[in-house]
């Protein structure tokens, strides 16, 4: 008997596996990759969870997929932020339930624990997910079982429910016990991982939604730099060496790029369509942001002769 567990890396989900394991059911953990990460070393995090759980886990590149079917058109809508969160889990248990089907698994197993989340982990949103990801019955939520109708795999007698747990709400005193006793250690804490949360993110996010179209290649640059929008055009610029990386390596056909020249300093990228008189105040936005006066600005194949001036000047165009 297989199972496939939504892999999370954080502890609840950490959980949820080994309760099922203990049932002598082998578990494959499954993490869906929508691309609003926080954590930018997530795959290594994961994959030092999966050898301390002993299982093996996959990664479901949906990030495409998800942009065109739920962040924009969520049927729940939106929580504080820009987060979809219980179309978000409805569809990731749609892509573990094809998953599943091609693995020989039987069912999924989801840490979700009841009340612990205000939008996505009450018992309404709980049966909205379930109705919404059309995964039949099939999704076993082994920390709060006891408080929720049995599934399938308690039903034909796969899983014994009572060897299942009842949590609710936000204390993870409980949680916390069993990690000890399992001896569970590189599990993630369980806030700040999705920027959909994060406001500053969905500022950016939302600003950006009005004037262009996302695709996967521009969910890394809205992660890092200062934001500007300039008569509708968008114009980004790194805040140190770490962001200059995916501002350079950006590859996407919205965007191009732009530097200082033989000095050190900021990248940036600006849209494409942006007009001259756009693109010299973007050329002044980089050198301001240099301890230069004046400067060379390469913008796609044209310079610019940028001239430092004080930032309050750009500061009506900022989003974040």
């Amino acid at each position: 008997m297989k199972a496939i567990s939504l892999f999370s890396g954080g502890l609840d989900s950490a959980l949820a596996i080994k309760i099922i394991q203990e049932q002598g059911i082998e578990v494959e953990g499954v993490y869906i990759d929508l691309g609003f990460e926080a954590n930018k070393d997530k795959i290594e995090h994961l994959k030092k969870l999966a050898e301390e759980l002993g299982i093996e886990f996959s990664v479901i590149d949906a990030k495409e997929e998800y942009i065109k079917e739920i962040l924009f058109n969520p049927v729940y809508g939106y929580g504080k932020n820009f987060n979809p969160c219980i179309d978000c889990h409805a569809f990731m248990i749609r892509k573990a339930k094809e998953y599943m089907q091609k693995s020989n698994a039987k069912f999924i197993i989801s840490g979700e624990v009841v009340g612990q989340r205000p939008m996505s982990q009450r018992l309404p949103a709980l049966n909205a997910v379930n109705k919404l990801s059309n995964a039949n019955n099939l999704v076993l939520r082994p920390l709060s079982a006891k408080l929720l109708p049995p599934t399938i795999p308690e039903i034909k007698g796969w899983v014994d429910r009572e060897k299942l747990l009842g949590i609710s709400g936000r204390d993870r005193k409980i949680q916390l016990e069993l990690a000890k006793k399992y001896g569970l250690e590189n599990f993630e804490s369980p806030s700040g991982g999705c920027l959909l949360t994060d406001i500053g993110f969905s500022k950016r996010l939302k600003d950006y939604h009005k004037h262009l179209p996302l695709t996967p290649k521009e969910i890394e640059i809205l992660k890092v730099g200062r934001h500007f929008n300039v008569d509708g055009v968008k114009i980004i610029i790194s805040r140190n060496k770490d962001e200059n990386i995916p501002l350079k390596e950006y590859e996407g056909g919205i965007f191009e790029k732009m530097f200082i020249i033989n000095k050190p300093g900021p990248i940036g990228l600006i849209q494409k369509d942006a007009k001259e008189e756009i693109k010299e105040i973007a050329a002044d936005m980089m050198v301001s942001y240099t301890k230069f006066d004046e400067a060379e600005v390469k913008i796609g194949n044209t310079i610019y002769k940028g001239k430092k001036k004080d930032k309050k000047e750009f500061a009506k165009y900022l989003i974040f």
